[in-house]
């Protein structure tokens, strides 16, 4: 016997309310996609986000187009092969959901849902015409998310983002166990200057070291994830052993208390409360180019008001181009063209981790990125 549609979990249905409730004090103004479908499918692998920006220029008006269908209990849960139609009553744009019937007939008296409530109305019959017994069978079925996790997952707690003299007055390791020069997972290392007590801790390089792109004013440097490690005697040296871990260890890396991510997957959409203009300065995941679900690295964070969930609109640099009719003519700029959205999933002070949530054209290196 199959399993009947799973339950989602708590932490879904609360992640999925509090984005449709967030919507209500920001969707003053319904601002509707110009090329929206009359109804849409949805398939595996689409996110609410997604969804939202095919009806609407801003995602997070999506409550306001909601009408509560009577097919599902609960209105905020939508599943692949939905359908979303967008209609017009009393003058006002509206979004509704249906529920696709299951028409298959390939397998002998399967009991669905609608049966427990309607009562059975598939009979079959053996040769001595008593009837055979159904089984009970619905196919396991997952709502869509509201963004694609897996693609900031790593991000979440590593790498992090710190400023200069914080990497350089951080603990650091001064020798292995046994006197080996490297070290890997199982391995005992040394750290001088160890004062802080945490469960984990994790083992830092430096990477990439971040400018404002206007000032040229450096804002941070990533700390890159090179292990994790629990500490065995605290000491100074502290010994600490390796649990797992990307690169080989050496000495001279640097020592942090693993950080504490609980509530960084609670995400509530919006736009910013001010204005903020910053650009993108940096691409994570090794990619050269950036593109739908990339994360980038923005010269904007917590100082300038920025928290989890603000979505900023991606402007491309308009061209210089030579005036083809005036000879002589100054140089003509073109207007700067909105490229994407993204969304601020971890702020530090002066930087932000962001994902890219649509891409509509190519997204560059220093394009700009503010309050639409």
């Amino acid at each position: 016997m199959k399993n009947t549609r799973s339950t989602p979990s708590p932490f879904l249905i609360g992640l999925l309310l509090n984005f449709c409730v967030s919507a209500i004090s920001n969707a003053d103004e319904i601002t509707l996609n110009p090329t929206h479908p009359e109804k849409y499918m949805v398939v595996k692998g689409d996110t609410l986000w997604d969804i939202s920006g095919k009806f609407l220029q801003h995602p997070w008006q999506w409550k306001e187009l909601w009408i509560t269908n009577s097919q599902i209990k609960n209105p905020h849960l939508i599943y692949p092969n939905d359908t979303i139609y967008f209609t017009v009553v009393n003058g006002k744009p509206q979004l509704s959901l249906s529920r696709p019937l299951d028409l298959r007939t390939d397998k002998p008296c399967v009991l669905k849902p609608s049966d427990y409530e309607k009562g059975r109305q598939n009979f079959l019959l053996d040769k001595n015409n008593k009837v055979l017994p159904c089984s009970r069978e619905s196919d396991i079925e997952i709502p869509i998310n509201l963004i694609p996790h897996e693609r900031i997952a790593t991000f979440l707690s590593s790498p992090k983002i710190v400023s200069e003299g914080e990497i350089e007055n951080a603990p650091y390791i001064v020798g292995f166990h046994e006197g080996h020069l490297m070290a890997g997972t199982g391995d005992k290392i040394y750290v001088k200057n160890l004062t802080e007590i945490a469960n984990t801790y994790t083992i830092y390089r430096s990477g990439e070291t971040y400018h404002d792109a206007d000032t040229n004013e450096v804002l941070g440097i990533e700390a890159k994830y090179i292990a994790s490690a629990t500490m065995l005697n605290n000491g100074n040296p502290a010994t600490l052993v390796i649990t797992k871990g990307t690169h080989e260890i050496r000495t001279g890396d640097r020592i942090m208390p693993s950080p504490d991510v609980e509530n960084t997957l609670n995400f509530f959409p919006k736009p910013p409360e001010k204005m903020v203009d910053g650009h993108i300065i940096g691409v994570k995941d090794g990619m050269a180019l950036i593109g739908l679900y990339s994360v980038v690295v923005i010269d904007k964070g917590s100082a300038d008001g920025l928290i989890v969930g603000h979505e900023l609109t991606i402007y491309q640099k308009g061209k210089q181009i030579i005036d083809p009719v005036k000879e002589d003519a100054e140089e003509v700029k073109l207007p700067d063209e909105i490229s994407g959205k993204i969304m601020v999933f971890r702020p530090f002070e002066h930087l932000s981790y962001a994902l890219v949530m649509e891409a509509k054209h190519d997204i560059h290196r220093l394009d700009e990125v503010k309050t639409n």
